[in-house]
Protein backbone atom coordinates (compact mmCIF):
# COMPACT_ATOMS: atom_id res chain seq x y z
CA UNK A 1 0.00 0.00 0.00
CA UNK A 2 1.73 3.51 -0.99
CA UNK A 3 1.39 6.07 1.70
CA UNK A 4 0.87 9.54 0.71
CA UNK A 5 1.26 12.84 2.60
CA UNK A 6 -0.34 16.43 1.77
CA UNK A 7 1.99 19.13 2.28
CA UNK A 8 -0.42 22.42 1.15
CA UNK A 9 -1.06 21.85 -2.54
CA UNK A 10 1.68 19.41 -2.96
CA UNK A 11 0.88 15.64 -2.80
CA UNK A 12 4.25 13.44 -1.70
CA UNK A 13 4.58 9.84 -1.31
CA UNK A 14 6.35 8.92 1.63
CA UNK A 15 6.95 5.06 1.83
CA UNK A 16 5.52 2.16 0.29
CA UNK A 17 3.76 -0.22 3.16
CA UNK A 18 2.57 -3.72 3.10
CA UNK A 19 -1.28 -3.50 4.61
CA UNK A 20 -2.08 -4.66 8.03
CA UNK A 21 -3.18 -8.33 7.90
CA UNK A 22 -6.38 -7.75 9.50
CA UNK A 23 -6.95 -5.47 6.05
CA UNK A 24 -6.23 -7.73 3.64
CA UNK A 25 -9.24 -9.93 3.56
CA UNK A 26 -11.55 -6.98 3.09
CA UNK A 27 -8.47 -5.12 0.19
CA UNK A 28 -9.26 -8.37 -1.60
CA UNK A 29 -12.99 -8.81 -1.42
CA UNK A 30 -13.05 -5.21 -2.45
CA UNK A 31 -10.75 -6.19 -5.72
CA UNK A 32 -13.16 -8.98 -6.50
CA UNK A 33 -16.19 -7.00 -6.56
CA UNK A 34 -14.65 -4.30 -8.50
CA UNK A 35 -13.49 -7.02 -10.98
CA UNK A 36 -16.93 -8.89 -11.35
CA UNK A 37 -19.04 -5.19 -11.23
CA UNK A 38 -16.72 -4.18 -14.60
CA UNK A 39 -17.62 -7.73 -16.08
CA UNK A 40 -21.37 -6.93 -15.33
CA UNK A 41 -20.99 -3.52 -17.04
CA UNK A 42 -19.94 -5.47 -20.39
CA UNK A 43 -22.62 -7.86 -19.74
CA UNK A 44 -24.57 -6.78 -23.14
CA UNK A 45 -21.28 -7.66 -24.98
CA UNK A 46 -20.53 -11.01 -23.68
CA UNK A 47 -23.84 -12.20 -24.58
CA UNK A 48 -23.02 -10.62 -27.70
CA UNK A 49 -19.88 -12.89 -28.28
CA UNK A 50 -22.53 -15.64 -26.91
CA UNK A 51 -24.98 -15.57 -29.70
CA UNK A 52 -22.64 -15.13 -32.50
CA UNK A 53 -20.57 -18.24 -31.25
CA UNK A 54 -23.60 -20.38 -31.45
CA UNK A 55 -24.37 -18.51 -34.55
CA UNK A 56 -21.13 -19.52 -36.26
CA UNK A 57 -20.90 -22.24 -35.13
CA UNK A 58 -24.80 -23.80 -36.51
CA UNK A 59 -24.63 -21.81 -39.18
CA UNK A 60 -26.19 -23.33 -42.61
CA UNK A 61 -26.73 -26.40 -39.91
CA UNK A 62 -30.02 -28.05 -40.74
CA UNK A 63 -30.49 -29.61 -37.04
CA UNK A 64 -28.52 -26.78 -35.96
CA UNK A 65 -27.77 -26.63 -32.16
CA UNK A 66 -29.02 -30.65 -31.80
CA UNK A 67 -25.64 -31.22 -33.71
CA UNK A 68 -23.66 -30.50 -29.64
CA UNK A 69 -25.68 -33.69 -29.01
CA UNK A 70 -24.48 -35.98 -31.59
CA UNK A 71 -21.12 -36.92 -29.93
CA UNK A 72 -22.39 -37.93 -26.69
CA UNK A 73 -25.52 -39.91 -28.16
CA UNK A 74 -22.78 -41.75 -30.52
CA UNK A 75 -20.10 -42.06 -27.37
CA UNK A 76 -22.78 -43.48 -24.91
CA UNK A 77 -24.11 -45.76 -28.06
CA UNK A 78 -20.48 -47.00 -28.05
CA UNK A 79 -19.77 -47.34 -24.40
CA UNK A 80 -23.47 -48.78 -24.05
CA UNK A 81 -22.46 -51.65 -26.56
CA UNK A 82 -18.75 -52.19 -25.07
CA UNK A 83 -19.69 -52.17 -21.23
CA UNK A 84 -23.32 -54.04 -21.96
CA UNK A 85 -23.16 -56.74 -24.95
CA UNK A 86 -19.06 -57.60 -25.63
CA UNK A 87 -18.06 -56.77 -21.50
CA UNK A 88 -21.18 -57.20 -19.55
CA UNK A 89 -21.14 -54.88 -16.63
CA UNK A 90 -23.98 -55.13 -13.23
CA UNK A 91 -24.38 -51.45 -14.05
CA UNK A 92 -28.39 -50.54 -14.38
CA UNK A 93 -29.57 -48.49 -17.13
CA UNK A 94 -26.09 -48.17 -18.30
CA UNK A 95 -26.93 -45.53 -20.73
CA UNK A 96 -28.47 -43.04 -17.89
CA UNK A 97 -25.31 -43.52 -16.06
CA UNK A 98 -22.79 -42.79 -18.86
CA UNK A 99 -24.52 -39.94 -19.63
CA UNK A 100 -24.57 -38.35 -16.02
CA UNK A 101 -20.79 -38.46 -16.52
CA UNK A 102 -20.29 -37.72 -20.31
CA UNK A 103 -22.46 -34.09 -20.46
CA UNK A 104 -20.69 -32.87 -17.80
CA UNK A 105 -17.67 -33.74 -19.03
CA UNK A 106 -18.17 -32.51 -22.32
CA UNK A 107 -19.12 -29.15 -21.14
CA UNK A 108 -16.31 -28.86 -19.13
CA UNK A 109 -13.67 -30.26 -22.12
CA UNK A 110 -15.00 -28.46 -24.83
CA UNK A 111 -15.30 -24.85 -22.81
CA UNK A 112 -11.59 -25.28 -21.89
CA UNK A 113 -10.67 -26.45 -25.25
CA UNK A 114 -12.07 -23.29 -27.09
CA UNK A 115 -11.52 -21.20 -24.57
CA UNK A 116 -7.34 -21.76 -25.07
CA UNK A 117 -7.23 -19.84 -28.09
CA UNK A 118 -10.10 -16.85 -27.40
CA UNK A 119 -7.74 -14.24 -26.16
CA UNK A 120 -5.21 -14.87 -28.98
CA UNK A 121 -7.57 -15.17 -32.05
CA UNK A 122 -9.32 -12.23 -31.11
CA UNK A 123 -6.33 -10.11 -31.15
CA UNK A 124 -7.34 -7.41 -33.77
CA UNK A 125 -10.79 -6.43 -31.51
CA UNK A 126 -8.67 -6.06 -28.29
CA UNK A 127 -6.56 -3.89 -30.22
CA UNK A 128 -9.04 -1.87 -31.21
CA UNK A 129 -11.40 -1.41 -28.40
CA UNK A 130 -10.89 -1.87 -24.54
CA UNK A 131 -13.04 -4.24 -22.72
CA UNK A 132 -12.34 -7.20 -20.28
CA UNK A 133 -10.29 -9.83 -21.76
CA UNK A 134 -11.57 -12.33 -19.67
CA UNK A 135 -15.00 -11.67 -21.42
CA UNK A 136 -13.52 -13.79 -24.32
CA UNK A 137 -13.04 -17.10 -22.94
CA UNK A 138 -16.01 -16.49 -20.71
CA UNK A 139 -18.10 -16.61 -23.58
CA UNK A 140 -16.74 -19.56 -24.91
CA UNK A 141 -17.61 -21.24 -21.77
CA UNK A 142 -21.41 -19.71 -21.76
CA UNK A 143 -22.13 -20.69 -24.84
CA UNK A 144 -21.23 -24.18 -24.39
CA UNK A 145 -23.15 -24.06 -21.33
CA UNK A 146 -25.85 -23.19 -23.28
CA UNK A 147 -25.39 -26.66 -25.19
CA UNK A 148 -25.02 -28.31 -21.86
CA UNK A 149 -28.81 -27.21 -20.82
CA UNK A 150 -30.03 -28.59 -23.74
CA UNK A 151 -28.09 -31.79 -23.30
CA UNK A 152 -29.66 -32.25 -20.04
CA UNK A 153 -32.95 -32.31 -21.37
CA UNK A 154 -32.80 -35.16 -23.45
CA UNK A 155 -30.84 -36.36 -20.44
CA UNK A 156 -33.98 -36.21 -19.01
CA UNK A 157 -36.04 -37.86 -21.27
CA UNK A 158 -34.09 -41.04 -21.32
CA UNK A 159 -34.29 -41.08 -17.94
CA UNK A 160 -38.23 -41.21 -18.58
CA UNK A 161 -38.01 -43.67 -21.33
CA UNK A 162 -35.70 -46.02 -18.85
CA UNK A 163 -38.65 -45.17 -16.04
CA UNK A 164 -36.04 -43.89 -13.73
CA UNK A 165 -37.93 -41.44 -11.28
CA UNK A 166 -36.97 -37.67 -11.27
CA UNK A 167 -36.68 -37.58 -7.31
CA UNK A 168 -36.79 -33.93 -5.68
CA UNK A 169 -32.74 -34.05 -5.52
CA UNK A 170 -32.77 -32.62 -9.13
CA UNK A 171 -33.89 -29.52 -7.17
CA UNK A 172 -30.14 -28.79 -6.47
CA UNK A 173 -29.23 -29.75 -10.36
CA UNK A 174 -28.51 -25.65 -10.43
CA UNK A 175 -26.22 -25.25 -7.46
CA UNK A 176 -23.95 -28.06 -9.04
CA UNK A 177 -24.35 -26.66 -12.92
CA UNK A 178 -23.40 -23.50 -11.34
CA UNK A 179 -20.28 -24.31 -9.34
CA UNK A 180 -18.89 -26.52 -12.60
CA UNK A 181 -19.58 -23.72 -14.41
CA UNK A 182 -17.47 -21.46 -12.11
CA UNK A 183 -14.43 -24.12 -11.87
CA UNK A 184 -14.68 -24.82 -15.50
CA UNK A 185 -14.40 -20.80 -16.33
CA UNK A 186 -11.50 -20.48 -14.04
CA UNK A 187 -9.70 -23.43 -15.22
CA UNK A 188 -10.36 -21.39 -18.72
CA UNK A 189 -9.36 -18.16 -17.52
CA UNK A 190 -5.65 -19.42 -16.78
CA UNK A 191 -5.40 -21.58 -19.48
CA UNK A 192 -6.28 -18.77 -22.01
CA UNK A 193 -3.56 -16.51 -20.55
CA UNK A 194 -0.99 -18.80 -20.43
CA UNK A 195 -1.39 -19.28 -23.85
CA UNK A 196 -0.98 -15.59 -25.04
CA UNK A 197 2.91 -16.44 -23.45
CA UNK A 198 2.72 -20.07 -24.40
CA UNK A 199 1.01 -21.03 -28.33
CA UNK A 200 1.65 -24.71 -27.08
CA UNK A 201 -0.87 -24.63 -24.16
CA UNK A 202 -3.88 -26.18 -26.58
CA UNK A 203 -1.61 -29.15 -28.15
CA UNK A 204 -0.51 -30.11 -24.41
CA UNK A 205 -3.86 -29.27 -22.64
CA UNK A 206 -5.57 -31.46 -25.44
CA UNK A 207 -3.16 -34.45 -24.77
CA UNK A 208 -4.19 -33.95 -20.62
CA UNK A 209 -7.61 -33.77 -21.35
CA UNK A 210 -7.97 -37.22 -22.98
CA UNK A 211 -5.69 -38.17 -20.41
CA UNK A 212 -7.76 -36.75 -17.70
CA UNK A 213 -11.07 -38.33 -19.37
CA UNK A 214 -10.55 -41.63 -18.67
CA UNK A 215 -8.71 -40.90 -15.33
CA UNK A 216 -12.49 -39.61 -14.24
CA UNK A 217 -14.43 -42.25 -13.28
CA UNK A 218 -17.23 -41.12 -16.53
CA UNK A 219 -17.96 -44.54 -18.01
CA UNK A 220 -16.98 -46.99 -15.30
CA UNK A 221 -18.04 -46.40 -11.53
CA UNK A 222 -15.66 -45.31 -8.59
CA UNK A 223 -15.73 -48.87 -7.00
CA UNK A 224 -14.65 -50.78 -9.57
CA UNK A 225 -10.96 -48.90 -8.15
CA UNK A 226 -9.78 -50.32 -5.17
CA UNK A 227 -10.88 -48.29 -1.87
CA UNK A 228 -6.88 -48.40 -0.65
CA UNK A 229 -3.80 -49.11 -2.00
CA UNK A 230 -0.84 -50.13 0.03
CA UNK A 231 2.65 -48.73 -0.83
CA UNK A 232 5.19 -50.26 1.85
CA UNK A 233 3.81 -49.06 4.73
CA UNK A 234 1.22 -46.53 3.71
CA UNK A 235 -2.04 -46.72 3.21
CA UNK A 236 -2.97 -44.70 0.49
CA UNK A 237 -6.89 -43.56 0.25
CA UNK A 238 -7.85 -44.11 -3.45
CA UNK A 239 -11.32 -43.02 -3.50
CA UNK A 240 -10.48 -39.76 -1.15
CA UNK A 241 -7.46 -38.80 -3.12
CA UNK A 242 -9.31 -39.17 -6.79
CA UNK A 243 -11.78 -36.46 -5.21
CA UNK A 244 -9.29 -34.43 -3.73
CA UNK A 245 -7.29 -34.30 -6.41
CA UNK A 246 -9.74 -34.69 -9.45
CA UNK A 247 -12.75 -32.10 -9.20
CA UNK A 248 -14.29 -33.28 -12.12
CA UNK A 249 -14.59 -36.74 -10.21
CA UNK A 250 -16.53 -34.91 -7.41
CA UNK A 251 -18.60 -32.65 -9.45
CA UNK A 252 -19.74 -35.76 -12.10
CA UNK A 253 -20.29 -37.78 -8.43
CA UNK A 254 -22.69 -35.22 -7.27
CA UNK A 255 -24.45 -35.45 -10.65
CA UNK A 256 -25.10 -39.14 -10.29
CA UNK A 257 -26.13 -38.56 -7.25
CA UNK A 258 -28.65 -35.74 -8.08
CA UNK A 259 -29.47 -37.85 -11.37
CA UNK A 260 -28.66 -41.42 -11.44
CA UNK A 261 -29.52 -42.12 -7.49
CA UNK A 262 -26.82 -44.43 -7.30
CA UNK A 263 -24.82 -42.57 -4.31
CA UNK A 264 -20.68 -42.32 -5.05
CA UNK A 265 -20.38 -46.11 -6.13
CA UNK A 266 -22.68 -47.56 -9.05
CA UNK A 267 -26.06 -49.08 -9.54
CA UNK A 268 -28.84 -46.75 -8.25
CA UNK A 269 -31.70 -48.05 -5.91
CA UNK A 270 -33.65 -50.63 -6.35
Amino acid sequence: MTLIEHKGSQTIIVADAELPVTQRPLHVARAVFCYLGELWCYRELLLTLVGRDLKVRYRNSVLGVLWSLGNPLLMMAVFTIVFTVMTPSNIEKFPIFVLCGLLPWNFFSASVIGSIRSVVDNAPLIRKVYFPREVLPLSVVLSNLVNFLIALIVLFAFMLAFQMPITPSVLLLPVVIIVQVIFTSGVALILATVNVFYRDTQVIMEVAMLAWFFLTPIFYPIDILPRSYHLGGLTIDVWRWMYILNPMASLIATYRVILYGGGFGGAPPA
